[in-house]
């Protein structure tokens, strides 16, 4: 692969995209982390250079894979000013591939656009095992050109790939995933945790839910964990937060009620606020079964409030 491939943000995802593109024969030039630790960890797996400034990055790669954690961080990496990813970036061509709002997207391809440089929306719906298996699954938005040219690094990361349209539109799509699949989660919880506390075989109800309209996605990722209180994080309850939090950004100017989206988006707050952020989401089960600490806990703290 004639390509030097940059890789800021190498935590679940980005340092198991980063195996995924060194096992494809891609040259990794670069990579960055916060945690510098961890940076020298991947670069070290990927014989590449662990950077202590991100304009390193851009200096030794030509396309950079960004996987960063929210609109804050994106802002940050991509300043106009010090030594972030736009300095000498000319000719360099940005993959964004974390989930953030669709107006930090179009703010993060203008600024690139006035240095000369070009970004893509390359969003993510798949697990930290399908990243290292390159079985992704990507809704890619902004300039079709651009597309088309890291379309085959994006094919060696994904088994299915969709071009969605212009620059913001991949990330509202995305958002919208995620809300449903976080609202899937919440409402899977709920039905399992009534379940229990009737005194129904939760393996049995489980396979009922799996043969009718309750099925889904999430029942076959979460419900064993759920029944099994195993939280080992695959998508974190930080990440539904925020991401439902996107969706309810972007109902806002377009007068959309999601009273189930917000109702959900609520209960992922909770779990942040009680230091729960970092379980995965089927970790919501834990507010909802019969006899769980947290659901004891939330029903004490509404009963507070019913005293005020």
């Amino acid at each position: 692969m004639a390509f030097k491939i940059g890789i800021v943000g190498v935590g679940r995802m980005g340092s198991n995209m980063a195996l995924r593109l060194k096992d494809c024969g891609y040259q990794i030039t670069a990579v960055f982390d916060s945690q510098s630790e961890l940076a020298e960890k991947v670069a070290s797996s990927v014989e590449a250079t662990a950077c202590r400034h991100l304009d390193e990055v851009t200096q030794l790669a030509q396309w950079i894979v960004t996987v960063v954690t929210d609109d804050q961080a994106m802002d940050r990496i991509f300043k106009t000013s010090g030594r972030s990813l736009l300095k000498n970036a000319k000719g360099k061509i940005f993959i964004n591939c974390a989930t953030v709002s669709p107006a930090t997207h179009l703010k993060v391809e203008k600024r690139a656009r006035k240095v000369g440089a070009r970004t893509l929306e390359a969003c993510m719906a798949s697990s930290i095992a399908q990243a290292r298996q390159g079985t992704l699954y990507l809704m890619c938005g902004g300039d079709r050109r651009t597309y088309k040219r890291v379309e085959p690094l994006l094919k060696d990361l994904s088994a299915s790939m969709r071009y969605i349209g212009a620059s913001g539109k991949a990330s509202e799509v995305k958002a919208l995933v995620n809300m449903v699949m976080n609202i899937n989660t919440a409402g899977l919880a709920e039905g399992l945790g009534l379940g229990a506390a009737l005194g129904h075989d939760l393996g049995m109800l489980r396979e009922v839910f799996s043969q009718t309209g309750a099925n889904s996605r999430v029942l076959e990722t979460d419900g064993e964990d759920m029944q099994h209180r195993d939280h080992d994080c695959y998508f974190s309850a930080a990440h539904a937060a925020k991401d439902s939090g996107i969706a309810l950004s972007m109902a806002k100017p377009a007068g959309i009620p999601l009273p189930l989206a917000e109702a959900t988006f609520q209960q992922y707050a909770l779990m942040e606020q009680w230091g729960l952020g970092e379980w995965d989401k089927s970790g919501i089960a834990e507010m909802t079964f019969p006899g769980r600490a947290l659901a004891k806990k939330k029903a004490a703290r509404k009963r507070q409030a019913r005293k005020k």
